[in-house]
């Protein structure tokens, strides 16, 4: 069931919702500003919800601050060096919004726009957003017309993204939801399990910016393969990357081809046993511990590391690194019908 309720209005004056997805005892919200996931309430091990997405009570918080949280992003999800696009030949120059490199879609990505929205408020339980982002908007090529679905079922949240371009272009969604398994602003996320089934990053510059380098994560801070805590070597500074990074704020590279629906990473809290396990098809997934979290939230303050992120999408800069464009080409043609799927899966451990 589905219940929609006004959260409240841009500084502009627009009317932002707000999208109940109830699922037994869980239950997440959903705003049309952004996509944003603004909740995400699980069952603990007392029967009781716990709300492990960070996030914000009121739209000007969510216009005010940094950090994209629960955002949806898009055109393009994580880094562009030096926003610097080419395709066919031709060079497009999108908007460069972090130490000179473009990031998530530029100065007005998916998560600041007003999304459409359909949805069976009686019976159903998937909200379906949609948007028109118009040819060179953010100087990326092409009218594309977007629709993402959100369900909730059995303690999954389902992300369908689905897209199509009338000219040749780049298409990289992700979501951007920050995660406290112990609940949002209970605290850092050090003591939490993570796993991922990934034997290589792609490290960095100073800047965050991958140039085509593979590194196995064998004897790294990187090696969450067996699975440990986040905090037991978030503080490694002689690693270059998690020194450029200030923590983790790195992608790993799927041991699993594009295309192919999988299992990929597994986190629990340590203190309420919730466990999520995430499933995508694409090629790659971002770990970012919240290292510049500094703000506000829900029912707290967030200070640094107070969650973590695991965003699912191509390489970052794969579309001037052919390397990584052969993992998972973000560049679409077209006409050609975009579609990725990415879940989070909840459950108790009990």
């Amino acid at each position: 069931m589905i219940q929609a309720s006004v959260f409240g209005k841009t500084s502009d004056g627009r009317t932002v919702y707000s999208f109940k997805i109830k699922d037994g005892a869980n239950e997440v919200t959903i705003l049309n500003l952004g996509g944003i996931i603004q909740s995400l309430k699980i069952a603990g091990q007392d029967g009781k919800p716990v709300d492990v997405i960070l996030g914000y009570n009121d739209v000007a918080s969510y216009e005010q601050n940094g950090g994209y949280l629960g955002a949806l992003i898009g055109r393009c999800g994580n880094r562009i060096e030096k926003g610097r696009l080419v395709i066919d030949g031709e060079e497009y120059s999108l908007y460069c919004n972090d130490r000179g490199n473009h990031l998530h879609g530029g100065k007005e990505g998916f998560d600041k726009k007003i999304w459409n929205y359909v949805f069976d408020g009686d019976d159903g339980n998937t909200l379906a957003l949609s948007l028109r982002s118009p040819d060179m908007e953010e100087n990326y090529p092409g009218n594309v017309n977007v629709q993402v679905n959100y369900t909730l079922v059995n303690g999954e949240l389902k992300i369908e993204y689905g897209a199509i371009s009338d000219r040749k272009t780049v298409l990289n969604f992700t979501n951007h939801a920050y995660f406290n398994l112990d609940g949002e602003g209970s605290g850092n996320i050090y003591d939490t399990f993570l796993q991922i089934a990934a034997d290589r990053v792609t490290p960095t510059d100073e800047n965050l910016i991958p140039h085509g380098e593979f590194k196995n994560v064998e004897g790294t801070p990187f090696d969450f393969r067996k699975g440990r805590r986040i905090g037991e070597k978030i503080g490694d500074t002689e690693d270059d990357d998690i020194r450029y990074g200030d923590g983790y704020d790195i992608n790993f590279v799927c041991n699993k081809p594009m295309g192919e629906y999988g299992k990929i990473a597994e986190a629990e809290g340590a203190r309420s046993g919730i466990v999520m396990e995430v499933f995508t098809d694409l090629p790659a997934v971002q770990l970012y511990t919240g290292n510049g979290l500094h703000q506000q939230g829900k029912s707290g303050y967030y200070n640094r590391n107070y969650g973590f992120c695991l965003e699912t999408q191509c390489i970052p800069n794969a579309v001037n690194v052919p390397a990584y464009a052969e993992l998972g080409d973000p560049v679409v043609e077209r006409g050609k019908i975009y579609t990725t799927t990415t879940a989070y899966k909840f459950s108790v451990r009990r």
